[in-house]
């Protein structure tokens, strides 16, 4: 099976839910679509989603909860048919 490594679009704090009150967007070993919201990333107050890309099975989140991202960098990996 093929992967897609879904990354960073900003700099910027990652966030798994909408807010700290909220469900995460997925969790690992969810099925995804390609244009599903996996995460968010914040810099400067602003809030930016991150799509997954790929339809499959979302295996592993790169990046924590709260973590510091570079752009570019992977955030999750997803399983692919």
């Amino acid at each position: 099976m093929a992967e897609h490594v879904v990354q960073s679009p900003l700099p910027g704090v990652f966030y798994r839910s909408p807010s700290p009150d909220q469900p995460a967007f997925v969790e690992v070993g969810d099925t995804v679509s390609a244009d599903q919201t996996i995460g968010l990333v914040e810099i400067m107050k602003q809030f930016a989603e991150i799509k997954s890309g790929a339809a499959g099975v979302l295996t592993v989140f790169s990046v924590e909860n709260t973590g510091v991202l570079g752009p570019g960098d992977p955030v999750a990996t997803i399983e692919t048919d």
